[in-house]
């Protein structure tokens, strides 16, 4: 059923994106556009790639566990083991964790962001998928690290706080060069410009 009603939003989706293509308006192609690829990716793309970035996110996060002897991961399964002072506890890389959302976020944006060319927009898609995915193993090791330190007691200030601060700290910084640096930097306005105009 959701294949279904997938195939045929993908449809209207086509239909409205090309009218608004054909109408000049580029504003509201980026909001449909946008708006309609992330649902699309969420019916046909998240069932197959939320446990494979569980795994990567749970070996890079893992790596740093082994290499300072605070945690161990089964990547097999998206587990992290965290054996602290105070008790042993098992954090599952899931949906929420695996970072599928907000990558498939970004490349919703990007995908219809007109400041880069189409090669332009496939070169940072790759590189910013691989720094979502970076910066959600980032905020599992610190979570880890805290866990490993305060003992469980710690961990919903970890998971809750902390991890999100981090993460999303590092998310902005990535949205603020890809998007409004680069926005900024190639406007024109009358004959001023501040650096390669297209």
């Amino acid at each position: 059923m959701t294949i279904i009603a997938g195939i045929i939003f993908l449809i209207v989706w086509l239909y409205i994106l090309w009218a608004l293509r054909r109408s000049d308006l580029p504003a509201w192609r980026f909001i449909w556009g946008s708006c309609g690829l992330f649902v699309l990716m969420m019916i046909f793309v998240r069932p197959y790639c939320t446990q494979p970035l569980a795994q990567v996110v749970a070996a890079i996060a893992g790596a740093f566990g082994k290499i300072t002897g605070m945690f161990s991961a089964y990547f097999k399964y998206g587990v992290v083991f965290v054996d602290s002072r105070a008790g042993a506890i098992s954090l599952l890389i899931d949906f929420e964790c695996s970072g599928i959302l907000e990558i498939m976020a970004y490349l919703s944006l990007l995908a219809f962001f007109q400041a880069y060319s189409r090669y332009e927009r496939i070169a940072v898609g790759v590189i910013g998928t691989v720094y979502i995915i970076l910066a959600n193993a980032i905020r599992i090791t610190v979570i880890g690290v805290i866990i490993y330190y305060k003992g469980m007691s710690a961990y919903y200030m970890a998971h809750t706080f902390v991890g999100r601060i981090v993460f999303y700290g590092l998310s902005i910084m990535l949205y603020f060069i890809v998007f409004t640096k680069a926005q900024i930097v190639r406007q024109k306005v009358g004959g001023f410009t501040y650096g390669t105009n297209k």
